[in-house]
């Protein structure tokens, strides 16, 4: 069930009953005010294309029509649009205006493998669709799109100095899009950078990421039979498995925060053939990026000792890393401020209904009206790590970053889930998006208006980051895997 480009309007009248009620804030800065206004009033429209691409469900590198949807939108707005950027052919970069200070924003816009459920409480599996939008980068995508866009008409009609620039991040679930383009240094005339990620709850706390490297190991030894002559053989699934063997010896040895996880890929035909080949699909993280340098080198020396011990060859090919995200403590409490006075979701009946029934598939102990409160700030999560890992971690290295979540999902949602993929569908992942836009958009404004912010936030970020900081990705001089 895919709807072209050209159909965008005729979604429109379906999805028109969800627009939310605008919030009034009295004494509200007149600039803030128009532009909550503005997005209230446009709702239905970015509904329609959160949905849109929804049902287009592209995976990572493939976003084929969900990127030429963002990047119509954007030229219809009068964006300057460079396509195919760092070498991968959904990348892109939209920019409106000139000068300092040029705020980036991030979007993104990749499907899932499976997930593929329709838009209802109960899982409903849809025909002959292979991906779904488990992480709710639809609506990723669009907020930022009409946040920029926002910005985009603030700027015009002030007539001031500053540039927005929306950057069209593809495959953050399977290939770290953006640390290809941090690589080719895309941000590097960026003075802070927004993003945010649907989530079951609203909170812009200023937490961090483990770091992460993923790397196949392939092993290559000498095919034989089995049983009739063992002794001409070395079995590559040997070297696999002394090789996992030693890792897993050395978990014992290595901070008890790390994580370190495989798969074997592949080991081996049939039992009575000694396996020429096998491998192992490797993950390692870590809250600090050189702390899993170090514990990498060792998974290496474990590989290679494998391969000596068991007369074998081993190569490793690096398939992607991130670095851990650096928390901007001054950046996450303007979101904050921002957050609270745009404020949380509100159900109608009918997706008071929705999101009880998914509560019930969830064994959810957590009230759905959860997705109402924004989470009090926390400046100390700056010190404690998320248990997951993203790419923008590299853009955080990169240039002063700030992200937030919205409750797109029904409280208690995990990601990676058909509960996510089906709020992201429907209108309560659309309100949530509708927030997202809205408090990017304020933090830019305030941006745009307040120079000592970004003085203060860039302050933060070089003491955290090390003044002499010389940036080196995990991937080398790896090419974008957009095959």
């Amino acid at each position: 069930m895919q709807t072209q480009p050209l159909m965008v309007a005729l979604l429109l009248p379906v999805l028109a009953f969800a627009q939310p009620k605008s919030k009034k804030l009295p004494a509200l800065d007149p600039d803030k005010q128009a532009i909550l206004t503005d997005l209230d009033r446009q709702f239905s429209k970015y509904a329609a294309i959160s949905r849109q691409i929804w049902d287009f469900a592209e995976v990572g590198f493939h976003e084929n029509k969900s990127s030429a949807l963002l990047q119509d939108e954007l030229k219809k707005a009068g964006f300057d649009v460079k396509t195919e950027v760092a070498g991968m052919p959904t990348a892109f970069v939209a920019t409106f205006g000139s000068g300092k200070p040029v705020i980036g924003i991030l979007a993104e816009f990749d499907a899932l493998p499976g997930l593929a459920t329709d838009a209802k409480p109960e899982f409903t599996p849809i025909s002959g669709q292979k991906y779904g939008h488990g992480c709710g980068h639809n609506l990723f995508g669009t907020a930022s799109l009409a946040a920029a866009i926002e910005l985009k008409e603030w700027l015009k009609k002030e007539g001031r100095s500053g540039t927005v620039r929306l950057y069209g991040c593809p495959a953050e679930e399977n290939g770290e899009g953006k640390v290809y383009m941090v690589r080719e240094g895309l941000f590097n005339d960026v003075d802070v950078a927004l993003h945010w990620h649907p989530t079951s709850v609203n909170s812009a706390d200023p937490y961090s990421t483990l770091a992460l490297i993923a790397a196949r190991v392939r092993f290559k030894g000498i095919a034989a039979h089995a049983a009739a002559a063992p002794e001409r053989g070395r079995s590559a699934l040997d070297g696999v498995e002394a090789m996992n063997y030693m890792v897993n010896l050395m978990r014992e040895h290595i901070p008890s925060d790390a994580r370190v996880h495989y798969v074997i890929t592949k080991g081996g035909e049939a039992p009575n053939v000694v396996p020429a080949f096998a491998e192992v699909y490797y993950y390692a993280r870590h809250k600090d990026r050189e702390i899993l340098r170090s514990i990498w080198k060792r998974i290496e020396n474990a590989a290679e000792g494998a391969a000596k011990g068991t007369g074998t060859q081993v190569d490793i090919e690096i398939e992607g890393g991130v670095f851990n995200m650096l928390p901007n403590v001054t950046l996450s409490e303007s979101v904050y401020q921002n957050l609270k006075t745009v404020g949380g979701i509100h159900y109608t009946p009918d997706e008071a209904d929705f999101a009880q029934k998914m509560a019930n598939s969830l064994q959810s102990k957590v009230a759905i009206s959860d997705a109402e409160q924004v989470s009090a700030f926390d400046p100390s999560s700056a010190m404690a790590a998320d248990n997951s890992s993203t790419d923008v971690g590299d853009v955080s290295w990169a240039v002063p970053t700030a992200g937030f979540g919205t409750a797109t999902w029904v409280p208690g949602t995990s990601p990676h889930s058909w509960q996510s993929t089906a709020a992201s569908g429907m209108s309560i992942g659309q309100k949530g998006m509708l927030v997202a836009a809205k408090t990017m958009a304020l933090t830019a404004l305030d941006l745009y208006k307040t120079p000592a912010l970004i003085e203060k936030a860039r302050k933060e970020w070089v003491d955290r980051r090390g003044a002499n900081f010389n940036y080196e990705s995990f991937i080398g001089n790896r090419k974008p895997p957009v095959d």
